[in-house]
C-alpha cells in the first residue's frame, strides 16, 4: 500500500517512520524539497531508534527506510495513494484548504485524516465535497512509540471508513481507538485534562507538592494503565464500590470549567514551564532531557511487555 503524510515536521516523520515499517510506500511531502528531505532525516532517526530499542530489526530498518521517499510536490505525492494523513502547522484556515484541494484530486474512496490534536475534523473538512472520507488520526507523541492513534469521526464520516483506517493503523503496530463525536478533547485529552485539572487543584490548595502529585500519579495509577484500566478497575473492585467511593470523594473535587487561577498566576509571572526556566519545578535544576529520556524508555519497556 502506498501513504501520503503531509508535513514532513516532528509528528509527520514520526508516523512516516511507523508506516514504513508496515510496509507501506511512505510519500512523505513537504513545501519544498529541504522541508520534504529533512523530515526523511527524522523519519530515518525515529527508525535507527526503534532499531536500537529491539523493536525492529536491522532488516527491517533499511526496508523501512527504502520506502521513504521525500517530495515537494502535491498532485505527485498523492497519486496512488491509498491513505492520506495530514500532520502540518495547527492551523484551521490552512489545514481547510489543504482538504479542499486534497479532496478535489484524490479519488473518492482514499480517506483523507488529518492528525491535528486541538482543532476538529468537522470545521478543517467543512469545505470538502466528499466529507464521507474525512476523520481525525491523532497520533500521540511521540508517534513511533506511543500505541494510541484517535480515529475520530464527525457526523459525515462514514463508519465503515472510519473502521477500515482502524483496522489498517493496527496493521502498523498502533492501538487505534475509534471517537463515536468530534467534541473538543477527543477522548484521551478529556481524561487527561480531569486529571491535570485536579492535580492542579491539590497544589493550589496545599493539599501535596507538585513532587508529590507526579510521584502518586506515575507510582499508583500510571504505572498499571497500560495494562489495568480505569473502567475495568470499576468492573474489578465492583461497580457498588465505586458508586460509594464516588458520592464521597467528587463532590470535594474540582469541578471549575476554566483553568485554575493557581495556573493563571504562573502564566501572568511569565513561568510558562520549561520554555521560561520555570513553572511547577525550577528547570534550571531538573532536566528535561532526562525526563524525556525516562519516558521514552519507560515506553519501550512497557512496549516489550505488552507484546509478550
Amino acid at each position: 500500500m502506498q501513504v501520503a503524510i503531509f508535513g514532513a515536521g516532528l509528528m509527520g516523520s514520526g508516523i512516516a517512520a511507523i508506516s514504513a515499517l508496515a510496509g507501506n510506500r511512505t510519500i512523505l511531502i513537504d513545501l519544498d524539497d529541504v522541508r520534504a528531505e529533512k523530515g526523511q532525516k527524522s523519519a530515518f532517526a525515529a527508525i535507527d531508534a526503534l532499531v536500537g530499542y529491539e523493536l525492529a530489526t536491522s532488516e527491517q530498518g533499511e526496508l523501512a527506510k527504502n520506502l521513504i521517499v521525500p517530495c515537494s510536490d502535491m498532485a505527485a505525492g498523492v497519486a496512488g495513494a491509498s491513505l492520506i494523513i495530514e500532520a502540518i502547522f495547527e492551523n484551521v484556515q490552512i489545514k481547510q484548504q489543504l482538504f479542499k484541494q486534497l479532496d478535489a484530486i484524490v479519488p473518492e474512496d482514499v480517506p483523507i485524516c488529518s492528525n491535528t490534536s486541538g482543532l476538529r475534523i468537522t470545521d478543517i473538512a467543512a469545505l470538502v465535497e466528499h466529507p464521507e472520507r474525512t476523520m481525525t488520526t491523532h497520533f500521540w507523541f511521540p508517534a513511533h512509540l506511543v500505541p494510541l492513534v484517535e480515529v475520530v469521526m464527525w457526523e459525515k464520516t462514514d463508519p465503515d471508513k472510519a473502521v477500515w483506517v482502524r483496522d489498517e493503523l493496527k496493521t502498523w503496530g498502533k492501538a487505534p481507538v475509534i471517537v463515536k463525536r468530534d467534541l473538543p478533547g477527543q477522548l484521551a485529552n478529556r481524561i487527561l485534562q480531569a486529571v491535570i485539572r485536579e492535580a492542579i487543584n491539590i497544589v493550589a490548595i496545599d493539599l501535596a507538592s507538585p513532587e508529590d502529585v507526579d510521584t502518586a500519579v506515575k507510582m499508583g495509577m500510571g504505572i498499571r494503565f497500560p495494562a489495568w484500566g480505569p473502567l475495568e478497575h470499576v468492573d474489578a473492585v465492583g461497580m457498588d464500590l465505586c458508586e460509594s467511593v464516588q458520592n464521597t470523594v467528587l463532590p470535594g473535587i474540582n469541578s471549575s470549567d476554566k483553568a485554575n487561577p493557581y495556573m493563571t498566576e504562573l502564566v501572568k509571572q511569565g513561568n510558562l514551564g520549561v520554555k521560561t526556566g520555570k513553572g511547577f519545578y525550577d528547570w534550571s535544576i531538573k532536566s528535561m532531557s532526562e525526563l524525556a529520556k525516562g519516558r521514552d524508555d519507560f515506553i519501550v519497556h512497557a512496549l516489550k511487555q505488552l507484546r509478550k
